[in-house]
């Protein structure tokens, strides 16, 4: 398992649209993914432990986000075949189990993660509303193992300063996370 840490935020770099089948059964692109304020577009799986250590911050983030209008969508891009926990079938119980307020939606052929120049899981990018990225960085300073309680949330304030302003914070500081797992070849 690498740990890499996600590259500086590209300001204006344009969102690239999406075509998914989420765990619901529905497939998900950016116009429907999008809220009116904001998206937050996030890279994640189900096996890496940086997720599961922020996995119910992510959850609580993105649900006080929706009265700021920002929504959310989570991108599994990782190769299961030696990740079996990050299979579609464990997709589908995770996203119940855990009852994901956003749509959670598999890159099955990794060409979104490709796109999206998505390094680790998680990673983070934070558009406005014209979907222009102004955020690429953290969610807070949780590693492995969650941060303190009182942390400071800083994906939360950076997407809710976006849909207020239209732009990001100048000062970001990178997610870190298990690389992506792609497919040999």
């Amino acid at each position: 398992m690498a740990s890499l840490e996600t590259p500086v935020c590209n300001f204006g770099w344009k969102a690239v649209d999406f075509d998914l089948r989420g765990v619901d059964g529905k497939r998900y692109d950016l116009a429907a993914a999008r809220g009116e304020k904001g998206l937050l577009v996030m890279f994640i799986c189900n096996h890496c432990p940086y997720v599961k250590a922020v996995r119910d911050r992510i959850i609580r983030d993105v649900k006080a986000l929706r009265p700021y209008g920002v929504r959310a969508v989570a991108i599994m891009s990782n190769d299961p075949a030696d990740y079996p926990e990050d299979s579609f079938e464990n997709m589908v119980k995770i996203a119940r189990e855990y009852d994901f307020p956003f749509p959670y939606v598999w890159d099955e052929d990794q060409e979104i993660a490709k796109a999206y120049g998505a390094v680790c899981t998680p990673d983070f990018f934070g558009f406005n509303d014209k979907l222009e990225l102004q955020y690429r960085g953290r969610l807070d300073a949780s590693r492995k193992e969650a941060a303190p309680p009182d942390a400071r949330r800083d994906l939360f304030e950076a997407m809710v300063q976006i849909a207020e302003s239209g732009q990001g914070p100048k000062d970001q500081i990178p997610s870190i996370g298990c690389s992506i797992k792609w497919r040999a070849g």
